[in-house]
């Protein structure tokens, strides 16, 4: 398996790594959201990666910037989505997409990364309630426990909680 940047042309195969991963119903916003982080310029720039085996996407992650009102020197990003093909699930390709993404933003000095996902999963990659606790999502949550971060490096302290901000194509309720 190869982990490479995610690039225009692969928006066909990064939507359909999201159709497959999700249940009907679940795949189609979560396969416009991840097309439409590939096409989005961001600053910082979203962080889009594929897992390829035998010369095929399998998966995909996109970690997009966050923003905090207030605090300029805030480096934050979200995970959202990820996706494995289910062919491909429970082989190890979404932790090396995660941990290799993990990796990428460590090294560019990221602070946090958030996550709005199965606790039980993304515990192994050092997410956690507690370290979100001072961060609001940008919208209400349907599964408040699932709101998650991980500490890469000494946060921009916040004196009171605040409430992140995300890219264009994570601005909608419904996805949250």
């Amino acid at each position: 398996m190869d982990i490479r940047i995610a690039t225009i042309r692969d928006t066909d195969a990064v939507r359909a790594v999201h159709l497959d991963a999700f249940p009907e119903g679940e795949g189609a916003p979560v396969a416009k959201l991840a097309a439409d982080l590939l096409e989005e310029k961001t600053t910082p720039e979203t962080l889009s990666l594929v897992a390829e085996s035998d010369g095929a996407i399998v998966g995909h992650v996109a970690f997009s910037p966050v923003f905090v009102e207030g605090i300029d020197d805030f480096n934050g990003y979200i995970l959202a989505p990820l996706g494995v093909k289910a062919s491909s699930q429970k082989g190890g390709v979404g932790r090396a997409l995660i941990e290799y993404g993990m990796r990428r933003l460590s090294e560019k000095g990221v602070e946090v990364v958030f996550v709005y996902g199965d606790p039980d999963y993304y515990g192994r990659f050092g997410f956690n309630a507690e370290a979100a606790s001072v961060y609001n999502a940008p919208y209400p949550l349907q599964y408040p426990f699932g709101w998650q971060a991980a500490v890469l490096d000494e946060p921009t302290p916040c004196d009171s909680p605040v409430t992140i901000a995300c890219v264009e194509s994570l601005s909608d309720p419904g996805l949250w």
